[in-house]
């Protein structure tokens, strides 16, 4: 998807040619070409730069829109037919670079000694409480109230009767109306991106966005990572408990509920209706269907389909799962015989 200028400030268009000199890369391709956006190779878009890295082994998906690609060697072979790319060895890193000189994230670069921007929109009918901060560009709709000492970042939306609680931070967000968020919760920081660097492991630069929808509740503490490139989504009357965590890139559909300590990889979907007990960890890249039930400590690594009951590490069905502990109690319980 684009990258959102109301939490990335565009710096300007640049080319093929100039990003080679500022990576080291070396060009194929059509030095004038035009980058205007980066993203990820599965959604790029004319005027964007998409990487591939990895060892190249496996199957990926290349947008038919991008404009160019910044890949190591062992991806070459996926480069399409007349699409300009970039050769590195550290292509996620230099993709990172490239990003950071065509956006600036607007809220590392906030500041000023005004509490509430001269930029933001407040409704009249929306309470500040004491300490409360509100960025550049953000709006907080009708009957929405602030808690003591909460964050509102640049650009950030919230909608109408929302309740932020005290010391709660919210940025590179668009939030719903009726959203509730209970002290102390982090919504829009950068997920456990890691990548590797020149000089070792470096932090994966974040340039997506959360999308918290109507009636979401979200626990006190609880994390949610804003997207890499695309959006972490939380869909309509889902309910969070407290001191949960959701990676980069997760989608939660309608009506789902997450008991406390849950922890959700990067780029799982997770589908209507379903429930999560107690410390519940999911695997990166999961799908997760409609109405499942995952019991409490459950961990799952594979996708599972719509409906059905399923528990243990690793996850299975529930009364398989039950099966297996039994016989696993007898064994090491045997009755005494005379």
């Amino acid at each position: 998807m684009t990258i959102d200028p109301r939490f990335y400030a565009p710096l300007g268009a640049t080319t093929l040619g100039k990003i080679a000199e500022l990576t080291g890369a070396a060009l194929h391709g059509d030095a004038s070409v035009e980058i205007r956006g980066v993203s990820a190779s599965a959604t790029g878009r004319a005027g964007d730069l998409s990487f591939l890295d990895g060892d190249g082994k496996g199957e990926v998906s290349v947008s038919p829109d991008v404009s160019a690609l910044i890949v190591n060697a062992a991806n070459v072979r996926h480069v399409p037919e007349g699409v300009p790319y970039l050769l590195t060895n550290l292509p996620r890193h230099d993709h990172g670079v490239v990003a950071f000189s065509l956006f600036q994230p607007r809220h590392l670069v906030w500041n000023g000694d005004a509490r509430i921007s001269p930029d933001a929109k407040v409704h009249p009918d929306a309470t500040l409480s004491p300490g409360a901060v509100i960025g550049p560009g953000a709006t907080v709709g009708e009957g929405s109230v602030i808690g003591p000492n909460s964050v509102i970042g640049p650009g950030v939306q919230i909608g109408r009767k929302c309740r932020i609680g005290a010391n709660a931070s919210v940025f590179c967000a668009l939030v719903g109306d009726n959203v509730t968020l209970l002290s102390g919760a982090r919504i829009g920081e950068a997920g456990f991106g890691v990548m590797g660097g020149p000089s070792g492991m470096e932090d994966a630069p974040h340039f997506g966005r959360v999308i918290l929808q109507d009636h979401v509740t979200i626990g006190a503490n609880t994390c949610i990572d804003r997207g890499v490139f695309d959006d972490t989504i939380i869909g309509e009357r889902t309910k969070f408990d407290n001191l949960c965590q959701v990676a980069h890139n997760v989608v939660f559909g309608r009506g789902v509920v997450m008991a406390a300590f849950g922890g959700i990889s990067g780029s799982v979907t997770i589908g209507d209706g379903t429930r999560m007990g107690g410390r519940v960890g999911i695997a990166d890249h999961v799908r997760i269907g409609d109405g499942v039930s995952l019991a409490a400590a459950s961990g799952v690594f594979r996708d599972i389909d719509d409906g059905g009951i399923w528990g243990g590490t690793p996850a299975k069905p529930h009364r398989q799962y039950l099966r297996e502990v039994a016989w696993l109690q007898k064994q090491a319980n045997p009755k005494k015989t005379s």
